[in-house]
């Protein structure tokens, strides 16, 4: 008969639990919503910055810098 009052009577009913498992699901879900609109803010961004002449500049004026002595394609 101990055993029994012994498992009924435990710190945290199911209740509660549930309650408190709810309230961590939400918070993480808050989270992931706040990251994914975050990502697409910075994919807009990123495409917004590609499409700009600035890009296009530093792009033109590269050069090839891998001939040298380096590697003895003189």
């Amino acid at each position: 008969m101990k055993v029994f009052h012994l498992l009924n009577s435990s710190a945290v009913s199911t209740h509660q639990l549930t309650l408190i498992l709810l309230t961590v699901c939400f918070v993480f879900i808050v989270l992931i919503a706040i990251a994914i609109i975050k990502m697409y803010k910075l994919k807009a961004q990123n495409k917004k910055l590609m499409e700009t002449n600035a890009f296009k500049e530093v792009d033109e004026s590269y050069k090839d810098f891998t001939s040298g002595h380096l590697y003895d394609d003189i």
